[in-house]
């Protein structure tokens, strides 16, 4: 049997969340069959579940990735750069962060064990969220009235009702301008 190089699993792997993140997000995590699953990445239950123990497994593969992405955005250019990608994203809600982040707040309401395993990551998305207002405050552009984890928790506040109005497919209208008054709002005036 012919070995497969790390590249090539690495590139399956990848196939399957982004067909499963599609999935998940339309569908929710009980509404992701297998059957649904396969369709949405084009492999079989034998070629998914071979590079994920479960579904669970997947699920969570996934919402990691999702968060490291926006942890890297965050800490490059802010949480309200993440709420911009989310407005201008071309790809619709169930393919891109934001039906993964409802999912995510979704289980993590109905699931303790998952609400558990999912905390370091919260918290990872949180800290990097602290360092960058911290680092932007070091710089004398961030207001300095409001501590910088109040700043922090106002940001992921207004991120999940961004998040909440686009899955309730409220028009985004003035949602950039709304995202520029946020914006000025943690800035030193």
């Amino acid at each position: 049997m012919p070995r497969v190089s790390t590249d090539h699993l690495a590139a399956r792997r990848q196939q399957i969340l982004d067909g499963a993140r599609g999935c998940f997000a339309r569908h929710g995590y009980e509404g992701a069959t297998v059957r649904r699953l396969e369709q949405a990445t084009g492999l079989s239950r034998g070629a998914i579940f071979h590079h994920y123990r479960d579904k669970e497994a997947l699920f969570f593969a996934l919402a990691e990735q999702d968060a490291e992405r926006m942890a890297d955005v965050v800490a490059a250019q802010g949480l309200v750069q993440v709420m911009r990608e989310l407005l201008s994203s071309q790809q619709p809600l169930d393919a891109g962060w934001a039906g993964s982040f409802l999912e995510v707040a979704r289980r993590g309401r109905t699931d303790p064990g998952f609400r558990a395993r999912w905390r370091a990551h919260a918290e990872a998305l949180t800290a990097a969220t602290e360092q960058r207002l911290a680092r932007q405050a070091a710089a004398g552009t961030l207001r300095d009235d409001v501590p910088v984890p109040v700043l922090a928790r106002y940001l992921e506040l207004v991120l999940e009702g961004l998040v909440s109005q686009l899955a309730m497919g409220l028009p985004a209208d003035h949602l950039e301008r709304v995202l520029d008054v946020v914006e000025g709002s943690v800035r030193r005036r």
